[in-house]
């Protein structure tokens, strides 16, 4: 029974991970006067990095709150 708590635990915990990073993108998304979706259709592969750096620094900051 302990194993389910534990598993369902760690379901709950990544999927409001997975939300905070949705609503992070999305706050970055309108605080920088840019249209990122337009630029990643364009391939903008500068775009694309700051958007990975952006996330990762996020994942970072998400995983240290959840744990």
């Amino acid at each position: 029974m302990h194993i389910l708590t534990s598993l369902g635990t760690s379901f709950l915990f990544g999927l409001l991970g997975i939300v905070i990073m949705i609503l992070g993108y999305w706050i970055f998304d309108r605080v920088i006067p840019a249209d990122f979706n337009k630029e990643l259709e364009n391939n903008n592969t500068s775009v694309a990095i700051v958007i990975a750096g952006m996330l990762i620094g996020l994942a970072i900051i998400v995983s240290r709150v959840v744990a």
